[in-house]
């Protein structure tokens, strides 16, 4: 999910007071717009504040309905001096606030560029192996749409890209702290562990069709988790292969990735938005997506429909594990600053769909259960 909006089920006193104050920043940020400070011929400053506001309506077949509240709260900076540039983004939801990113950057040369802070880790599909509000299984996992604190250095050479990072834990340094935006290692009473270093590598290759283009690429990382109780230390390791086809409107994804957590267990623990939860410590993640643009038509600027399709499959045949399937269907419509999404969610076993967790099994042979969420965001 674009973000997930279901830190609503958790309701905290500190709520009015952290949105009162978000808004006022949001409000600022949207009136300022952005300012350029200098523009020399060799370089250009600049300073801009943004925001975002977006309201969250979900129906359920598992649960109760969620009407129409405020669901986020955003503001963003932006700017830059010649070569150097920063970027950062703080969120307020109901009952937490969060930051997204925060990091510096240097364009190196026209081609090369390195950050550094709290940015997305360079993994699989990019941005993010799904079209939708909710995104796909790999968001939950922690290998979709994750932001860790780190050094990550991009090189672009021709149809060649390259990423090397290297990241130092999450972006609190805290397991324990389930008040975030991206999913990380979770540190609970029955597993004790947070993360701890991780290296990650991906290469990416364009190829130019009669009709479109491809992206063919491979991920990997490999890293540490660290058992805050004992200070012992376990192997964190995954792997990708992906591909972007686009074409006039259309565009497809597919990816195939395995994460491993050499743990004692056959399962580990996440969190994000307020609630942990445990997942499979050893899985296959295969993801297929497909998603037409209709462009700018007479009343909007861009309506885009998608189908996202990921399951999260345990690697070892073991009672306590079972797969995982989600499916979201739904249509992205953009107006101005106004972007919405509505989507129709369908999980088996799946978390944040009606599941006790990610390819577990707790004995309860749920059926697929789904809901429609309707979100109306306004971006400054």
């Amino acid at each position: 999910m674009a973000d997930t909006g279901l830190a609503t089920t958790t309701r905290e006193a500190v709520t009015l007071m952290s949105f009162r104050s978000g808004l006022l920043f949001v409000l600022a940020a949207a009136l300022s717009g952005h300012v350029c400070a200098q523009d020399t011929q060799n370089t250009e400053t600049y300073f801009k504040l943004g925001g975002a506001v977006r309201f969250n309506y979900g129906w359920l077949d598992y649960g109760p309905t969620h009407g129409l509240d405020l669901e986020l709260l955003r503001v963003d900076l932006n700017a830059g001096d010649g070569p150097f540039f920063v970027s950062a983004q703080q969120r307020w939801y109901d009952g937490f606030n969060a930051v997204h990113h925060a990091f510096v950057g240097w364009n190196v040369d026209d081609r090369t560029v390195l950050k550094a802070g709290i940015q997305q880790v360079p993994f699989g599909l990019l941005p993010t192996a799904s079209n939708s509000f909710w995104f796909g299984s790999g968001y939950y996992l922690g290998i979709e749409d994750d932001y860790d604190p780190g050094l990550v250095l991009m090189r672009t050479n021709g149809n060649d890209t390259v990423h090397v990072g290297w990241f130092s834990g999450d972006e609190y340094g805290d397991g324990a702290r389930t008040a975030r935006y991206s999913f990380d290692v979770a540190e609970t009473a029955r597993y004790p562990y947070r993360e701890y270093h991780r290296l990650n590598v991906r290469y990416e290759h364009r190829v130019d069709l009669a009709h479109g283009s491809l992206l063919l690429g491979a991920s990997a990382f490999s890293g540490q988790i660290l058992d805050v109780e004992d200070r012992r230390r376990y192997g964190h390791r995954g792997a990708a292969l992906h591909a972007q086809w686009s074409s006039g409107g259309w565009t497809s994804q597919v990816q195939w990735a395995r994460y491993r957590y050499a743990v004692p267990s056959d399962r580990i623990a996440m969190s994000a938005f307020l609630a942990p939860f445990e997942i499979a410590a050893e899985a296959d993640v295969p993801t297929a997506n497909i998603a037409y643009s209709f462009g700018k038509g007479r009343w909007l600027d861009d309506v885009t429909c998608y189908n996202n399709f990921s399951m999260t499959l345990p690697t070892h045949d073991r009672p306590d594990l079972r797969s995982s399937a989600q499916n979201v269907t739904g249509c992205s419509i953009k107006k101005g600053v106004m972007l919405t999404y509505l989507d129709w969610i369908a999980g088996r076993n799946m978390w944040f769909a009606g599941g006790d967790g990610i390819a577990i099994d707790d004995g309860d042979r749920s059926r697929w259960h789904s809901r429609f969420n309707l979100n109306i965001g306004f971006y400054f």
